[in-house]
């Protein structure tokens, strides 16, 4: 609706900080990657959940671990959003109709959040040499329609590059025909990180009008 509205009166709809904050995601989806044909996209797109996955490592609980969050400010007093998937869940909304064209409503996305995960259980991924990370994915099958979307914890060799993506950091791997996997790595928030992909969309519109 949004760029139905934009298109009819000849302006831009740009969003860069929606996702990964100043880095430059979906400009790359759309702008750098022009041409390609995406197939898939996987991301860890929320800092809250790989800062505590992360933290577990250790042996350290859940519990204890998200205090920890919530004091140092990556957290909020209710994580209901950041811990459930919800936040990760408006992101794939965002990617699935900026890079796939799709319109996706919420209870089409399969959403797991990571309160269950035990120390327990991120220990013993560690001794298979594999981490528990919140992955963020949209796959577009061949000769089907519907665009595979889910939020879900998922234990991840170490070769994966998503799986040595620590702390409060982000990251998004996207699989095309002619690039295969491109992985970007940056901060997915603070404030110099949000305004960069605000000044980054101003600068963009100011050059195309």
């Amino acid at each position: 609706e949004l760029f139905a509205l934009a298109q009819q009166h000849g302006v831009q709809l740009r969003m860069e900080s929606t996702v990964m904050a100043g880095t430059p995601v979906l400009s790359a989806t759309r702008e750098g990657m022009a041409g390609a044909h995406i197939s898939a996209i996987r991301g860890i797109l929320n800092g809250t959940t790989n800062y505590i996955l992360s933290a577990m490592v250790s042996g350290r609980d859940y519990s204890e671990v998200l205090a920890e969050a919530q004091a140092q400010g990556y957290a909020e007093a209710d994580p209901t959003a950041d811990v459930e998937g919800y936040d990760a869940l408006a992101k794939v909304l965002i990617l699935a109709s900026l890079v796939f064209g799709q319109t996706l409503k919420p209870d089409e996305v399969y959403r797991q959040g990571i309160t269950a995960i035990t120390s327990e259980q991120v220990r013993k991924a560690d001794k298979n040499d594999q981490r528990i990370k919140l992955v963020a994915s949209l796959v577009s099958h061949p000769g089907d329609a519907i665009l595979e979307a889910k939020v879900a914890p998922v234990e991840l060799p170490l070769s994966d590059p998503l799986a040595r993506v620590d702390g409060v950091m982000n990251a998004i791997t996207i699989h095309s025909d002619t690039l295969q996997e491109v992985t970007v790595i940056g901060p997915g928030a603070g404030r110099l990180q949000t305004g960069q992909g605000l000044l980054a969309d101003l600068l963009a519109i100011a050059k195309t009008t």
